[in-house]
């Protein structure tokens, strides 16, 4: 016996597809809109994690800050105190300033030469003299370039000649008038001047004399 289906299977084998079709193209977007939460939920916590992070160190920064400046005042109350300890040992040193002026100026005028007038103004000494001849005031102003350690820079403003007389039966001699200026160091100058000698002295590797060399063993 032959079986004819004069049912629509063709109808409802379609219908079947369409439905499975639709089922899982609604998994698929349940689907993806799981995926999509579940990254943006991720990086949602990263970036209140590492705000939270950036929040610690504006905090850490700011109190740095706070720190650098406390710091950047102290070392300006450093500074001033270093400043005003100097002024007082300087202070103390300039008073023996003047012994230690008239002492050198004994010391380095030569012979022949007498001064007659002395002004110092801060650091400026002006020295006004007589000389016997214009050859005793060079060799002032060679004593005071090389030899001395308290004055420095001479410089010769004037120099004229002029006669004076030794005594009531003495002829007038000429001599020369001489006006000279030069600077008065501080001790303190003088010491770090002293103390760069010696290390430049010390570091200084004197030459091996001519001849010096040992002279191989004789057998």
């Amino acid at each position: 016996m032959i079986l004819i289906n004069l049912l629509p299977h063709r109808e409802a084998a379609r219908k079947r597809r369409r439905e499975a079709f639709y089922a899982s193209l609604l998994a698929s977007a349940v689907a993806g809109v799981l995926v999509a939460g579940g990254v943006y939920a991720w990086y949602a916590a990263r970036i209140a994690d590492q705000q939270s992070k950036n929040a610690i160190l504006t905090t850490e920064i700011k109190r740095l800050e706070a720190q650098i400046k406390d710091i950047a005042t102290l070392q300006a109350e450093i500074a001033a105190l270093r400043a005003r300890q100097q002024a007082v040992e300087d202070l103390q040193a300039d008073r023996n300033m003047p012994v230690h002026l008239v002492n050198e100026l004994v010391r380095q005028l030569p012979d022949g030469v007498y001064l007659t007038s002395l002004k110092q103004e801060n650091q400026v000494v002006t020295l006004q003299g007589v000389a016997q001849s214009n050859e005793r005031v060079s060799q002032l102003l060679r004593n005071l370039s090389n030899n001395s350690p308290w004055l420095t820079k001479p410089d010769l403003v004037e120099i004229a000649s002029g006669t004076i007389a030794l005594g009531p039966r003495d002829p007038r001699r000429r001599v020369a008038n001489f006006t000279m200026k030069a600077r008065l160091l501080r001790a303190s100058d003088v010491q770090k001047a002293a103390a760069a000698a010696a290390s430049a002295a010390s570091g200084a590797v004197p030459p091996m004399p001519v001849g010096a060399a040992s002279a191989p063993a004789k057998t």
